[in-house]
């Protein structure tokens, strides 16, 4: 008996095997991913927040001119993907397209099913932030994003050697005041903690060493 447990410990680990999601899986996730970011939306729009990316400037220009975001989100990200298909491939290109354009849809009928009538603003940022931090795992896991300025700046990354990361930082910073002549510097600040608890989600659920699939 000793012999054979011996023999047991001994021999490597199996490497489980590696099962990829099936496409109704897919579809529900992506159905679930783009409903909770499009409700993190309700959340900013609700309570005059902004936030960075392509959102962000939707957001801006929602603000500004009174046009729907939705329609502006579907809009602005359009020249992104052909980079996205050079850089990614079509399979993550036509998923980007289509949760792009699920969030679209759904913020701009969302006040058909939801009315707001009072949301505490510390709660609705935190909150907020957590319902996009849970949207876009749930994308990242099913091999989509929302596009825009992330494909933007690892193409740019690629061509030029400079961080993404920093790119990304120096355009959602410019978003963010260039919307002080939309928002309060309260609302500023709410829009900040949001994006903090956006990037914190994120960063401790979405790790290659820890999801393989």
């Amino acid at each position: 008996m000793s012999d054979v447990i011996d023999a047991e410990q001994s021999s490597p680990a199996k490497t489980p095997a590696i099962i990829h999601h099936r496409w109704f899986e897919d579809v529900i996730a992506m159905l679930m991913g783009a409903n909770l970011v499009a409700l993190g939306v309700l959340f900013l729009n609700q309570m005059g927040m902004i936030t960075g990316g392509t959102a962000g400037l939707s957001l801006f220009l929602h603000y500004k001119f009174g046009v729907q975001f939705g329609t502006i989100f579907f809009l602005i990200n359009l020249p992104f993907y052909y980079l996205a298909i050079r850089r990614m491939g079509w399979e993550f290109s036509i998923k980007t397209f289509i949760a792009v354009a699920m969030v679209s849809f759904f913020s701009n009928i969302q006040n058909q099913f939801i009315h707001i009538e009072y949301l505490q603003p510390i709660y609705a940022a935190l909150f907020g932030g957590c319902l996009f931090g849970a949207g876009f795992i749930i994308l990242f896991r099913h091999k989509a994003s929302l596009g825009g300025f992330n494909i933007l700046a690892l193409f740019i990354q690629d061509r030029t050697g400079l961080r993404a990361g920093w790119l990304l930082m120096a355009c959602d910073v410019v978003i963010m005041l260039v919307s002080l002549s939309v928002i309060s510097t309260y609302e500023l600040v709410l829009s900040i903690i949001c994006g903090l608890m956006l990037n914190l989600i994120i960063a401790l659920n979405h790790r290659k060493d820890r999801y393989t699939v």
